[in-house]
Parts: C-alpha cells; structure tokens; sequence
C-alpha cells in the first residue's frame, strides 16, 4: 500500500455548465493505492473550487468542492475495463475529472436564500425582499379591485349596532 498527497493543475476546463473548474485551477489529491489480486484499488478524495456564475442573480461566485472516489484498476487480461493498469501505472485523471465534474451542481447558487432578479426590470433583489411588494394588476381586474376597497372600507366605517 502507498499513500499520496498531490497539489497539481487541472489540466483543462472541466465541467460546461454555469460552472467549472479552470484550467490551471490547483487540486489538492490524497491517493492511497493497495495492491490486490484483481489489479490496484485505488481510494482518495480531490479538494478544489469550482467558479462561474449563480444560477438566479447572476453574480461570480467561486465555492469549494471535495470528492471521495474509489476504483479498480485491474491488470490487463482478456476482458476489456474502464481502468487499466498501463505499464505498472494507474493513470487517475479521468477518474479524478468524472468524479469532480458530477459532483458540480446544476443549479448554483451565491448563498441558499439567494432571491434573484426582479422580473420586471432585470435588477438584483435585495436579500430579504424576495419578491417585489405589489405586482401590476391587469387593467381588466381594476373594476374588481375598486369593488373589494369600498366593501372594506364601509364594514370598518360602520360599526355593527343590531341587537339580537
């Protein structure tokens, strides 16, 4: 058994969605390698930051990620694998990159509250606003809207004086 602690570039973008890890972007790797029967098992976790933009406001954000993988590398022999040993070497940068880029998330976003744009004109909400106060009423329902202010207005004008 071997154990390893690598800080290496990513060698390209990974990931095409609203995030990605950047080339060049430093991965911090703990490796262990244990021999079997079957070939090499290899076990780590990957530490990096994915950047891009958040998914409702828009804004950059940069946020860390940490993945755990585990995989057989078996000697080669008559069946073909996914993972092989090559000349005594495992070659972990497709596994590293698969397992970092399904941990990316679909939908990302600045903070878990983030409330987004504003649909009428496009600006950032500010935290806590949610959504605007009033939205525009349809101009047909104004007729309505006028109906319901004046029964409101004469229940609290006049008070109720009946007697049972």
């Amino acid at each position: 058994m071997r154990e390893h602690s690598l800080v290496i570039p990513a060698p390209d973008q990974w990931g095409e969605g609203i995030v990605s890890i950047p080339k060049g972007k430093e991965l911090d790797l703990e490796v262990r390698l244990e021999s079997v029967h079957e070939g090499i098992l290899v076990t780590g976790d990957v530490e990096t930051e994915y950047e891009g933009e958040c998914g409702r406001c828009l804004r950059e954000i940069v946020q860390p990620v940490e993945v755990e993988f585990q995989e057989l590398f078996e000697y080669p022999g008559g069946e073909t694998t996914d993972f092989e040993v090559q000349d005594d070497h495992v070659d972990l940068e497709t596994l590293v990159r698969d397992a970092v880029v399904l941990s990316l998330p679909f939908q990302p976003v600045c903070q878990p509250d983030c409330p987004g744009l504003d649909p009428a004109t496009g600006e950032r909400l500010a935290p806590g606003t949610g959504s605007p106060q009033q939205e525009p009423l349809d101009p047909r329902w104004a007729a309505l809207r006028e109906l319901t202010d004046q029964d409101g207005s004469a229940d609290t004008a006049a008070p109720n004086t009946e007697e049972s």
